[in-house]
């Protein structure tokens, strides 16, 4: 497994570094302090696994390298860090495609278990709040309606469900889950499962509020 960890500061680096060898024992992490060094290293490492991008860099914010990141490795997944918290920032993040925000004031365990959903195939959602007089402007649902079980497809990838966690739930292949996602990507108009969450959202999708798999079972 290999994991890019981008950011300026170098004992930020180390700490992730530390944190997220409690993944497995031969995570290969790889360090940037910079855009432009984490886009050299993502073409010379095409077995990349999942990149920990941090929102502040002196070359280049989050938007514009998750821009870059979509161009270049678009099946590539990534978790934007932040210092702050900033509703506008999430909503923007989320809307580039990352995976996943996560606030450097964050736990540990946090980290691992956000980590280990994303290099599942899933996407961590954060809270996003309301921003007055700033909605996030989404596809408008087409004419066409989703099918029954493209419905049920679409309401656990709002909790946060794998491909293969929403495949043994509904006793479907791996295969036929993905082509119900890329249907469901189609009908909203996105190309990114965070882009498609969303869009649901606001247009009335809401997830099952089934509990998550316990970690045992959804290997």
């Amino acid at each position: 497994m290999k994991i890019l960890v981008v950011d300026d500061h170098a004992l930020i680096r180390e700490g992730l570094r530390q944190v997220l060898r409690g993944l497995e024992n031969d995570v290969d992490v790889l360090e940037a302090g910079s855009c432009a060094r984490a886009f050299e290293l993502a073409q010379q490492e095409p077995e990349l696994d999942l990149v920990l991008l941090d929102y502040h860099l002196p070359d280049m914010n989050g938007l514009e390298a998750l821009d870059v990141f979509g161009r270049q490795h678009p099946a590539l997944p990534i978790i934007v860090l932040s210092g702050s918290v900033n509703p506008r920032v999430m909503q923007q993040v989320m809307q580039k495609g990352a995976a996943a925000f996560l606030t450097k004031s964050g736990m540990s365990d946090e980290l691992l278990s956000v980590t280990r959903l994303v290099l599942a195939g899933g996407i961590h959602m954060p809270a996003l709040p309301r921003i007055m007089g700033d909605e996030v402007t989404m596809a408008e649902l087409p004419s066409s309606l989703l099918t029954p079980r493209q419905e049920e497809v679409l309401q656990l990838l709002l909790d946060g469900y794998t491909n293969k966690e929403i495949g043994r739930m509904l006793y479907l292949s791996e295969e036929t889950v993905k082509n119900h996602v890329s249907s469901i990507l189609r009908n909203f108009g996105v190309t990114t499962r965070t882009q498609a969450v969303l869009a649901a959202n606001r247009h009335g999708y809401a997830g099952t509020g089934r509990p998550q798999m316990a970690p045992d079972d959804a290997s």
